[in-house]
């Protein structure tokens, strides 16, 4: 029985997918966190873009 608990913990076949997924999620949680410091900015000069587009007058005479 101690010989099969020291093959276990001594095979390294799943670690790379472990490696795999931690390094997966790290990417997700980055790209959440660069999401939600640039969406308020973002939303801004999207209002100010929609201000700027709505105020334009257009001329039907030359």
């Amino acid at each position: 029985m101690t010989k099969l608990f020291k093959n276990f913990v001594a095979d390294e076949s799943g670690a790379v997918t472990v490696d795999w997924v931690v390094l997966t999620a790290a990417i997700v949680g980055l790209g959440i966190a660069v999401m939600a410091s640039v969406s308020d900015g973002l939303e801004n000069l999207s209002g100010d873009i929609d201000t700027q587009l709505s105020d334009q007058g257009i001329s039907t005479t030359f």
